[in-house]
This record gives structure tokens, sequence and C-alpha cells, in this order.
């Protein structure tokens, strides 16, 4: 039985890294039920809005809206429902200390499938100021002005 190999990303959260700095991050699996997957492997997932939470030493996430399957009927899930992440517990404290003492927000970046397993890759983040966010979109048009003159440059 041949299986899949390598990393298929299903969905990223650009959004995370323009409200936030991600200082550190982590590989999670994913508590699912069948019809998850299925929407999955079709790309029906949104990550926006979504976070991370401890709750009794577990942490779950929360907000992913992963769309109801087509062909689902009766057996279908939740969209919205509370997803338990899979870490060691060791990672989790670590996680949950840095949450309560630093005012870190744990938020999802990218939802891929490793080896044909469902994987969510969260970061710890701290919110961006509005100065932080000009002065990145400054630096971004910076670059892309200095490319588009190198790329000129060349042509001739």
């Amino acid at each position: 039985m041949a299986r899949e190999t390598g990393i298929k990303q299903v969905a990223g959260n650009r959004k995370a890294y323009h409200d936030f700095f991600i200082d550190e991050t982590f590989e999670a699996g994913l508590v699912l039920v069948g019809t998850e997957v299925k929407s999955l492997r079709e790309g029906r997932v949104n990550l926006r809005d979504s976070y991370a939470e401890v709750r009794n030493g577990e942490l779950f996430l929360l907000g992913v809206h992963i769309s109801p399957y087509s062909q689902g009927n009766v057996w279908n899930h939740e969209p919205l429902r509370p997803r338990k992440l899979l870490l060691h517990a060791r990672e989790i404290d670590r996680i949950a200390g840095k949450v309560n003492e630093r005012g870190y927000t744990i938020v999802p970046t990218k939802l891929y499938f490793r080896d044909g397993r469902a994987k969510v890759e969260i970061g710890l983040a701290r919110g961006k100021k509005l100065y932080d966010k000009r002065a990145d979109m400054a630096k971004r048009d910076a670059q892309r002005d200095v490319e588009r003159a190198l790329r000129g440059r060349g042509e001739e």
C-alpha cells in the first residue's frame, strides 16, 4: 500500500502575519471527523479570525470554518465546532505559560496535509500596532521598487 508523501497546503492565514508578529511556531495534529477531512481535501476551509485556546491542559482551535462536505448528508459536521489540537503536554504547558505571562495569542498560520495527516501550524503571536503595520507596508513597497528597478535595468 503506497502512502502519500510530502506536504500539501490546504489553507494559509496571511491576515495573521499582517495583524501579528509571529515569534514562534509549532506543528500540531487535529482531531477531525470524516466529513471534515474530505472537506479539507477539497480546500473548503477558512482560517480568518481563528485562534487557539488552552482549556484544562488541552489546546483547542476555535473559529476555523470548515464547510460541510457536499456529499455528507446526515453525517455532516458542524462548520465552526471547536477542534482539539494534538501536541505534547510539555509543549502545551510552554505555550500556556507564554500566553498567561506575556500576553501572547495563539493563531493558526497554515493548515496542510503531511503524509496524509491533517496538521496545523500555530504561532505564538504578539499584536501589531498601526504604526508597525505601516512600517511593514513601507518596507514591502521599497523592496518592490528595488526589484522593479533591478529588473528594468537588466533588459537594456
